[in-house]
Formats: structure tokens, sequence, C-alpha cells
């Protein structure tokens, strides 16, 4: 690890006036700090932003609640409010690493972490999101890979929080600039998709202070995930799904794939095909057939296509349980 200077921001304008090109910000450090062991980024600069007015809350509106980026996944996940209200994104949050990363990892850390691609992660490896002329797990180990790609690049997206926000049509406030601005979870991670190089949309600058979910009367949300360990381990595939069955229909659903792509893996598509449906195993299994219509199973991660389907007819059940 090179040296580097280190500053605390007591505001987000700031902390983005601080950090410049050659800095990174700095809140849980669990995906910074190893990426700078490894190697792999040598910022000039870390700004921490655990200072940051307003980044610490969890704040219930009528209809729309505030976690800000600053909540540490341990809070998040056993906030006693969240888990009536969002019981999916207590699962996600829950669902995270160990006790021990949970009580240091945030919000913010987990959206916008960087890629878990054993190719990135080696230092040595010099694939097409470092800037190298092919993605190596194209012929290469692709077990934990991705089913669904738009770019030459198959490292799929492992955050959790991702996939449950977007189930829940959560909304992420940026600082951009002097301005902040709201994403959609689609718009956040979309550049992802459409370049190999990316890890999400966000600009080395741009810091991410809320995120805001939407409150949705009658309605139940649920995360479910298989990974090879029950514990501290990532996700082979995670599903969440939020709406609400009323007279055994599904209504007003939408579901969420993870590990499956560079991006939160949803389809307008397969949540119309719910509406008014059913709340079967069948109906269920229908919407799972759409959202992996275009799946591709590579050498080694074929497993992925009907571990998906079976998580979401998973959690669609939970949905009317």
């Amino acid at each position: 690890m090179k040296a580097f200077s280190y500053v605390t921001a007591q505001t987000a304008d700031s902390a983005v006036s601080l950090v410049g090109d050659r800095g990174r910000f700095l809140a849980g450090g669990m995906d910074l700090l190893g990426e700078m062991k490894d190697g792999l980024v040598e910022p000039a600069l870390l700004v921490n932003v655990k200072a940051v007015p307003g980044t610490r809350e969890i704040a219930a509106g009528r209809g729309t609640w505030t976690v800000g980026a600053n909540v540490t996944l341990t809070r998040l996940a056993e906030h006693a409010e969240v888990r009536k209200v969002f019981p999916g994104l207590a699962q996600a949050a829950e669902a995270v690493g160990s006790p021990q990363m949970r009580n240091g990892a945030t919000v913010g850390g987990n959206l916008a972490q960087h890629s878990r691609c054993w190719y990135y992660r080696q230092r040595d490896a010099r694939c097409v999101k470092k800037g190298g002329a092919r993605c190596l797990a194209r012929g290469g180990e692709n077990k934990y890979h991705s089913v669904l790609a738009h770019t030459m690049c198959l490292s799929p997206c492992v955050a959790n929080l991702a996939v449950a926000l977007a189930a829940l049509d959560a909304s992420v406030v940026v600082q951009r600039g002097a301005k902040t601005v709201t994403l959609t979870v689609a718009q956040l991670y979309e550049k992802a998709w459409t370049d190999a190089k990316a890890h999400h949309s966000l600009g080395s600058d741009e810091l991410i202070l809320r995120v805001e979910v939407p409150v949705v009367a009658g309605a139940r949300s649920v995360y479910v995930k298989v990974a090879e360990k029950s514990e501290f381990d990532w996700a082979l595939v995670s599903c969440a799904a939020a709406g609400r069955v009323e007279g055994g229909q599904f209504r007003g659903v939408r579901l969420a794939l993870g590990s499956v792509a560079a991006v939160p893996w949803q389809m307008q598509e397969a949540n119309a095909f719910l509406e008014g449906k059913p709340a079967t195993d069948e109906t269920a299994a229908g919407a799972a057939a759409i959202l992996l219509r275009d799946a591709e199973a590579r050498e080694h991660n074929g497993y992925k296509i009907p571990v998906a389907k079976a998580l979401v007819r998973r959690a669609l059940a939970a949905l009317g349980a």
C-alpha cells in the first residue's frame, strides 16, 4: 500500500471538492481498503465522509423513508421498524458478510462497491475492467459470473442492498458537484451495462448521501439468496420481491435478481405478467421464465439459471405467506 493523505470532510460539498481526480471517499472501508492492500487502487488522498451531516440517520416518513449512506448494515438489519415495514431490505443487509463486517460496512459502501471478480481482484491479471483487451472469465473460470451480459465483462453486481432496493422502487440521492441528484437504482448501475470498465454509474467525485424508499400500503418485501456457505459468503444468486397479494392475486409486484448481470436484473415485462394473476407457483414460474429468457450459460455457471428461477418462485411464495 502506497502512502496517502487523509482528511475528514465536514459537509458533502467539501467532500466532493476535496476528493478531486486522485482521491477516494472512505466510509466503512470494507471494499476500498482491500483494493488498496491488493494494489488495485492507489489514491493520493482518502476523504473520510463519516462526519457528513444527515448520512447516519434512518428516518420514517408517511410516504417515504430515508436511510443515510453511513448507516451501518448491522443497524439497518436490526432496526425494528425497518424489519417491520421493509423486511426484504433488512434481510438483504443481514445477509452481507459476517457480523464484524456488517458493524463497519455502510449502506453507501455496499451500493458503490467494486467488482468481486477474481480476475479483477488479482493484481497481476489485466482484464478488460482494468483496461485489458478481454474479459478473462470468458473461456476462463466463470463459476460466479453473469449469465446476462451486454458488455465484454462478465462480472456481476453482487450488492445485496441494490437488489432489495431495486425491488422496493427506491431512489438514491447523490452529491454531484454543487448539486444533489436523485437516481433510480437502475440509473445508479446503468453504465456498468454498457461500459465494461464501469462498476456503476458514479464518477469518482460523486458521493451517495442517502436512499429514499417509498412506503406502499399493504406491500410486503422479501430477499432470498443461495450461497455455497450459509454464513459469510457472497450470493451465487439472489432475488428480491416487493408487492401485495390481494384476493389470491399478485398486485404491484416488482422483482429483482442479483449476481446474474452487471446490474440488479429487472424486467418490467415480468412484473406486468404477474399483475392480477393467481398467486400460484405456476404464475411465479412464468415470471421467472421471462426474467431469465435471455440468460446464456457459460462453461461453469449454467447452474445459476435454474437457481434463479427457483428463487423467484420462493420469493413470490413468501409474499403471500
